[in-house]
């Protein structure tokens, strides 16, 4: 397994914009396909994005909507989520995963074989 840390999250306001990193240690980063997910207070643990280890065509969660930017650097063993016009809806605790699949790209978490401890983002109206 892979070690995650997350960090960039904290409090914005409604139309403001986070950046935020997971430094991935432990394994090859590039042996992995990554992801983010959230999680809101007695909710489910939902999928944001995921990227391949190429990088090439990502993929979303239907409420993103062009929003959301997922991009890895593997060089550097860090992935990111760059999110713009957050809304209050945004809320909720955000955790990267990894998966020991390099060119799949899966959105259900159980998928998933290694997860941060997660940063909070919250979005004031």
């Amino acid at each position: 397994q892979v070690q995650l840390v997350e960090s960039g999250g904290g409090l914005v306001q409604a139309g403001g914009s986070l950046r935020l990193s997971c430094a991935v240690s432990g394994r090859t980063f590039s042996n992995y396909a990554m992801g983010w997910f959230r999680q809101s207070p007695g909710k489910e643990r939902v999928f944001v994005a995921a990227i391949r280890w190429i990088s090439a065509m990502p993929s979303y969660g239907g409420f993103v909507k062009g929003r959301f930017t997922i991009s890895r650097d593997n060089a550097n063993n860090t992935l990111y989520l760059q999110m713009n016009s957050l809304e209050p809806q945004d809320t909720a605790v955000y955790y990267c995963a990894a998966m020991s699949t390099p060119n799949t790209i899966v959105t259900r978490a159980s998928a998933y074989d290694s997860w941060g401890q997660g940063t909070q983002v919250t979005v004031s109206s």
